[in-house]
């Protein structure tokens, strides 16, 4: 029941509607006698929208912006519904529901656009507030310095976890039954992966910039399996250009001393060492068994021989007030960690929660709790440098990554930004070759199986036709200059 002068793509106007305007989804599924006409006009110098239901009017002119935001029209449409409907003061994000609203200001910094007249657009085409405008040009201001296309990342996936989170939808099996029957030959053939991926990026003399072996828990690996993976990484890939290592270890059960000294000894600078939340009762109930005096233990071993430290906290987790997550912020003051990444907790196609119908019926008082982790990360000189979002949230559904300066992750920043070709080995890990073409930034994904055995049966085909996707990307499509 929208009618609009100008093409509108329905499947984003669908998922607009249904995210901010949940109330008057009727309107497009035919069951309101409601109609909306859209008419946008635009000249040389500026756009109108004129927006009519009934007898309510709502008119927004702005002036254009530039020939490269082609969608400027579109986005003022969708303004002018919220503010038919009395809505463009209700959300922080106005009317961004993506998962990375950084990019929307790095689009316009390509324009040359300035970031004062970045905020001005945000706040009155997006409807954005000052608060995440500022979170947003800042984080995209410390981001900056290490965007970069002339290097490529790695990531290396470890498939394996020794227990489920209840949240968790990443690729995490246990070692139990066929997958234990067959672990041995899983680890070869990711030893096969890494090498193979090795000779070919030394082949086309890509320049690796960061590398990032994640899961899953890398660190349920044997120490002796540790000191082989990180041995074969070093032998196969050219790694004079190599800004970081990181070396997820975020399950402190899963740890030791010996572990993380080998993990230091073979070049790693960063890990992630995950309380998740400081509540014993709570880590129980989602399947993460350690305790204070263990996360303590392994804090202090890898202060001491000089590994940096990211920690990791979820809001939301089941049971968890707000007085609980409060506590868990308190008790963050406690140490140093270079990095702290918080994430709230959304509930996965593929997580346990979710197949429990699992539901959070505890009210939490964001504004309290974000107004705690302000005032914690200000006295640790941690400050936002990456985000992004669930999908479909829009008051505070953002993850934020803090680091002090100098320790930002370069990894994570690439990968939310979509910036340069990152090559995914392992079960479950993805693969993204991008490209420019003009002003359009094209992305392919390989995806790797996520079963572990499936990942093994079809490693063979699947590994020649990405070193072959890879090459074709790289000698013909990527600007080398």
């Amino acid at each position: 029941m929208i009618n609009c002068n100008i093409k509108i793509n329905e499947n984003k106007l669908e998922e607009f509607v249904r995210v901010l305007l949940p109330e008057h989804y009727d309107i497009l599924d035919g069951n309101s006698e409601q109609k909306i006409y859209i008419n946008v006009t635009e000249n040389l110098e500026n756009i109108e929208v004129e927006t009519i239901s009934g007898d309510n009017k709502i008119r927004l002119r702005y002036e254009k912006i530039g020939q490269k935001y082609s969608d400027q029209g579109e986005v003022m449409a969708k303004t002018s519904l919220m503010k038919l409907f009395g809505k463009e003061k209700d959300y922080k994000w106005g009317t961004l529901i993506g998962v990375r609203p950084t990019k929307i200001v790095g689009r316009f910094l390509k324009m040359g656009l300035s970031y004062e007249k970045i905020r001005e657009i945000l706040k009155n085409i997006y409807l954005v507030s000052d608060e995440k405008v500022n979170l947003l040009i800042n984080i995209v201001k410390r981001q900056i310095p290490y965007l970069d296309k002339e290097t490529i990342g790695i990531y290396i996936g470890i498939a394996y976890c020794p227990t489920k989170c209840t949240y968790c939808s990443f690729p995490a099996y246990l070692l139990k039954g066929k997958y234990a029957e067959r672990y041995d030959e899983y680890y070869e053939s990711l030893l096969k992966e890494i090498k193979e991926i090795g000779t070919l990026t030394k082949n086309l003399d890509l320049k690796i910039s960061t590398i990032y072996i994640g899961g899953g828990t890398p660190s349920i690996l044997s120490a002796k399996e540790i000191e082989t993976l990180l041995d074969t990484v070093k032998s196969s890939f050219e790694l004079g250009n190599l800004k970081e290592f990181t070396f997820e270890a975020g399950r402190i059960d899963t740890l030791n001393e010996k572990k993380l000294e080998i993990i230091k000894k073979s070049g790693v600078n960063k890990i992630s060492i995950n309380p998740q939340s400081f509540n014993e009762r709570t880590l129980k109930l989602v399947n993460r068994y350690h305790n204070r005096k263990q996360f303590d233990s392994i804090y202090d071993i890898a202060k001491r021989i000089g590994l940096e430290i990211n920690m990791d906290l979820i809001l939301g987790l089941p049971g968890e007030t707000t007085e609980d997550i409060l506590y868990t912020l308190d008790e963050v003051k406690k140490y140093n960690p270079e990095n702290l990444t918080v994430h709230n907790l959304a509930i996965k196609n593929a997580s346990k929660l979710n197949e429990e119908n699992y539901r959070h019926e505890i009210e939490l008082d964001y504004e309290k709790i974000f107004e705690k982790l302000d005032k914690i990360t200000e006295s640790k000189k941690l400050y936002p440098y990456y985000m992004y979002r669930q999908k479909n949230s829009f008051q505070w559904g953002e993850n934020l990554g803090y680091s002090v300066d100098g320790a930002e992750s370069v990894y994570n920043i690439e990968m939310i930004e979509e910036n340069k070709m990152i090559i995914g080995i392992g079960a479950g890990a993805i693969t993204k070759l991008i490209w420019n073409e003009g002003e359009k930034n094209n992305i392919k994904r390989l995806v790797n199986p996520k079963d572990p055995l499936v990942w093994i049966n079809e490693l063979d085909d699947r590994l020649e036709n990405k070193k072959k996707e890879i090459t074709y990307v790289v000698e013909n499509l990527i600007d080398k200059k």
